[in-house]
């Protein structure tokens, strides 16, 4: 059992770079995967019920001056 961290696959970076590349991940996907990404996302945060149910609708009433 080989419990060493292979140091090749380690790259550094600043975070302007990081965030570049991100970007560039993201502008590259399918729309397909990004709604996947994010309906995993939701599932993570608030659970299955999340993406199964319905958006709830809220009202909110402003009283102009």
């Amino acid at each position: 059992m080989n419990d060493r961290i292979d140091r090749r696959a380690i790259s550094i970076g600043s975070s302007e770079e990081l965030e570049k590349e991100n970007m560039l991940f993201w502008a590259k996907t399918s729309a397909q995967e990004k709604f996947r990404t994010i309906t995993f996302l939701r599932e993570c945060f608030y659970g299955h019920e999340a993406t199964t149910g319905r958006l709830q609708r809220v009202y909110t009433v402003f009283k102009r001056a």
